[in-house]
């Protein structure tokens, strides 16, 4: 592989097929920053390679449906000229190995994701599934992770200035090691007024604007899609450190530049 080794591409969470076909697709082999980005679209979180063949299955055509699948959050006709934006994401691994910053950041993607549609998030719920608190040797792990998941969706939501309206919380033996934290988020706005990542046009400048990256946020997309380990405490530092109060002055100054017609398109930016 020359200067990319096998080594390195297993740390990357990508199989040797996988980089075969990088090898492909790109008539060569990769630089460092090419595997890198290849890692990133390619994850599990970002490219749901193993669930893709279940989410077709789900219905996502209606004359209600305003924006189905393919943009920031799904849309839906509500009537008297509104509409609602809706999302739903897990963030299972990242909380697993830091739960307080994994589920807070959790809640962040999901509210960007309900903004840069153009619609004011206005609630948060939530799905999540733990391992029994009683269990002899899983359980003081399972409450340290219980926890921290449900007071950082509390603080995220608190401190950005939207309420957690409900949710659910199941524990069953099955999610010892591998807890799912599912965020829900809902947003509304007038119909007419649903915003796209597509932009066209030459000329345009790109504005890459939000809350500095440090190195909690390299190879976070690669490391939520890992598989759960003990081991997997030696990447906390990869689990994503969210500023609520940041994304707060975020929304309100992408809404009020949705109000002009500056805007050709806008797009949440995660982990990839």
């Amino acid at each position: 592989m020359g200067t990319i080794t096998p080594e390195l591409v297993t740390a990357h969470q990508l199989s040797e097929s996988e980089y075969e076909k990088i090898i492909r697709i790109l008539g060569r082999e990769p630089s460092y920053t090419e595997l890198g980005i290849f890692s990133v679209m390619w994850s599990e979180h970002c490219s749901y390679k193993s669930s893709r063949l279940h989410l077709k299955k789900l219905p996502t055509r209606s004359k209600l449906v305003l924006q189905g699948p393919g943009e920031n959050a799904g849309v839906i006709d509500i009537g008297d000229g509104y509409a609602i934006a809706f999302k739903i994401e897990s963030h299972n691994h990242p909380s697993f190995i830091e739960p307080f910053q994994g589920a807070a950041t959790g809640v962040g993607g999901i509210l960007r994701d309900i903004f840069t549609m153009g619609a004011r998030p206005v609630a948060v719920m939530d799905s999540l599934r733990f391992g029994p608190l009683d269990e002899p040797r899983a359980g003081a792990r399972n409450r340290r992770i219980l926890e921290g998941v449900v007071a950082g969706i509390a603080h995220y939501g608190n401190c950005f200035g939207v309420p957690t309206v409900g949710g659910e919380c199941l524990f069953e033996p099955g999610y010892n090691g591998n807890p799912l934290v599912n965020v829900f988020a809902l947003g509304v706005f007038k119909k007419d007024d649903i915003f796209l990542a597509q932009a066209r046009g030459v000329g345009n400048p790109v504005i890459y604007v939000g809350s500095k990256t440090g190195k909690d946020g390299i190879h976070g997309a690669s490391m939520a899609s890992a598989e759960f380990t003990e081991e997997s405490k030696q990447k906390r530092p990869n689990v994503q450190v969210g500023d609520p109060f940041l994304e707060k002055l975020l929304l309100e100054a992408c809404l009020e530049l949705m109000e002009t017609d500056l805007l050709v398109g806008i797009q949440a930016m995660g982990a990839a």
